[in-house]
């Protein structure tokens, strides 16, 4: 084959300045020639290498060896490249061979929490709640669908034309869509939602001033205490963040069954059982939907349900689950407002069975869920709790609802950052007497606080 080459001298650079000098030469790696170049290089060092043969060495030691076949193959093309630019291409091209090609530095860089590519030549990134443009490109539309196909493969998936919308994942539980064409007008569409493999904990979260430590204690109590608790918020207002942080809380002693479209949720307890739902086959027979998980799992004999997040006729049996002696249930819903929480839930739970009454929908919501966590991503990118709401039952046909803690935003400071304060409002839960049941005790000025941010 080759000889090995330690990794570890001479041609090893960091991710660091690799950026830097991408953003350097970013001119020259968009010329059609260095791309041609770089695909040539790929193709000659596929014909040359066995990758099945590779796959059972150490990494670390594969890359070295690949990389020193590499160099040997850029010295042997006539072209006049300086070193800098040749560690530049041998970097690339070992990202194509054993990564994400192009988006192999953006997902190294751990500011980033979106990436969204907007066909081969367009690449934004998210750092710190804003949008930003990248000069990372893809050769073209073929490129990007070997990209895509290359992550959607490795859980099982597949994109073409008959299913041209996936779901995935990678393998640092990272959550993939993607959409290609017909559907995508002007090329293959991508969207990264990158998760820190940091976990934030719940003192993370207050020192980040997402919520207040007063907020984050009634948390952990209605956690412990085993209630029914509904996280709400928009497209990436941090509600899977704030449902890893709550299940911190839970007993390492509880059986919890997990159950997500793609597997994201990072639960830290040692008797965690994690389902997925599965796409059609090539037939479209065999999905595997959310709710069939759902009833599946009540005869695993879970302690709690956790679900990814709630967004069709799967809301019926979860209700039914939390009724039944599933308490202390957790999961997430798009909605923009308690109120439009519970709305959504009430048109989720009809989809699933037409013929039940409004009124009987609302009760079963009324008596299942005991807690809606508003989470809200804010002008300035900060990411906050913005009310903590308690279900206190019904009134005639309407399901009660009473703030608990509330952000006040009071405007915007002269560096664009929103400023405001959490204001508990006074009110007691109702379920304070199931807190003291269960030996919990708060703090008697908990429900007076007011926290300026």
């Amino acid at each position: 084959m080759f000889s090995p080459l330690d990794p570890n001298k001479g041609n090893q650079i960091s991710w660091e300045q690799r950026l830097m000098k991408n953003s350097g030469r970013v001119k020259s790696s968009l010329k059609p020639e260095y791309q041609e170049l770089k695909f040539t290089l790929h193709r000659k060092l596929v014909d040359k290498i066995n990758l099945e043969a590779l796959a059972t060495i150490d990494n670390q030691r594969v890359r070295g060896e690949v990389r020193q076949a590499l160099i040997q193959l850029i010295d042997s093309e006539p072209t006049l490249l300086s070193s800098i630019e040749k560690q530049q291409i041998s970097d690339e091209v070992l990202d194509e061979v054993f990564g994400l090609g192009p988006l192999e530095p953006l997902l190294q860089d751990a500011t980033i929490s979106d990436i969204l590519v907007n066909g081969h030549k367009q690449v934004y990134v998210e750092r710190k709640g804003l949008l930003e443009l990248t000069n990372v490109s893809f050769r073209d539309d073929q490129h990007l669908l070997r990209i895509i196909d290359k992550i959607v493969s490795q859980v099982g998936r597949r994109v073409d034309e008959s299913t041209p919308m996936v779901d995935a994942r990678l393998l640092d539980g990272s959550r993939v869509n993607a959409i290609i064409p017909p559907l995508a007008v002007d090329g293959p569409l991508l969207s990264i939602r990158r998760f820190s493999q940091d976990k934030l904990l719940p003192h993370d979260l207050v020192e980040k001033r997402a919520m207040t430590s007063g907020m984050m204690e009634l948390l952990e109590a209605a956690v412990k205490a085993r209630m029914n608790i509904i996280i709400a918020g928009g497209t990436g207002a941090g509600k899977t963040t704030l449902l890893n942080a709550m299940s911190f809380f839970i007993s390492p002693k509880e059986r919890i069954v997990t159950i997500e479209d793609a597997a994201e949720l990072q639960l830290k307890q040692p008797h965690v059982a994690r389902l997925e739902t599965r796409p059609p086959n090539l037939e479209g027979n065999g999905a595997i939907r959310q709710r069939e998980l759902l009833v599946n799992s009540l005869r695993m004999r879970p302690d709690r349900i956790v679900v990814g997040e709630v967004r069709g006729e799967e809301a019926l049996d979860m209700l039914q689950a939390m009724n039944t002696g599933h308490d202390g249930s957790l999961t997430t819903v798009h909605a923009n407002s308690p109120r439009d929480a519970v709305s959504r839930l009430e048109v989720m739970v009809s989809l699933a069975n037409s013929n039940m009454q409004l009124t009987s929908i609302r009760q079963q919501i009324s008596s299942a869920v005991n807690l809606l966590v508003q989470a809200s991503r804010l002008s300035d990118g900060s990411r906050r709790v913005i009310s903590i709401t308690e279900v206190t039952g019904m009134e005639g046909e309407v399901v009660t609802l009473q703030d608990l803690f509330v952000f006040e935003k009071r405007g915007l400071n002269p560096d664009g950052r929103v400023v405001g304060r959490f204001a508990a409002t006074g009110i007691r839960p109702k379920f304070y007497e199931k807190l003291l049941a269960a030996g919990i005790r708060l703090r008697p000025d908990l429900f007076d606080e007011v926290v300026e941010v």
